[in-house]
């Protein structure tokens, strides 16, 4: 309890409303991860459910229906709001696990460029597919 007291007793009024402790974007992230993880269920959902649909049709009809403005919009949400809540998550991780100060920030470079990368990757196939391109 008197810890507690001095934790408080040494924290900036400002830093005390706005709630931020020691790193200064703990809650920040805290919350950027809970929504996406609430916005990845109706996406998993509705990749699933679409999927699902595309199962033994030709690749004409697969082309179509991700070609559809609701499903391509769907198709992107989904990629972009999970990539970034796997970076996220992989964050917390390596920040939590990943000891040495040199292979921590790698890692998390690492981490940021492989979201990046994929996330190009998936977001150029689907607008490709969705302006017919392809």
């Amino acid at each position: 309890m008197a810890s507690d007291h001095v934790n408080q007793t040494m924290r900036t009024e400002m830093s005390r409303v706005k709630g931020l402790g020691a790193a200064k974007s703990g809650t920040e992230h805290f919350w950027q991860h809970r929504i996406t993880a609430i916005a990845n269920i109706p996406l998993a959902i509705a990749f699933i459910a679409i999927v699902i649909s595309l199962q033994g049709k030709s690749r004409e009809a697969v082309l179509h229906t991700l070609s559809q403005p609701l499903v391509a919009i769907l198709m992107l949400l989904f990629v972009c709001s999970g990539l970034f809540h796997m970076r996220l998550g992989m964050q917390v991780i390596i920040e939590d696990y990943v000891h040495g100060e040199a292979t921590k920030i790698a890692a998390l470079i690492a981490n940021t460029f492989f979201a990046i990368l994929v996330g190009v990757m998936c977001v150029y196939a689907l607008l490709r597919i969705g302006f017919g391109a392809i």
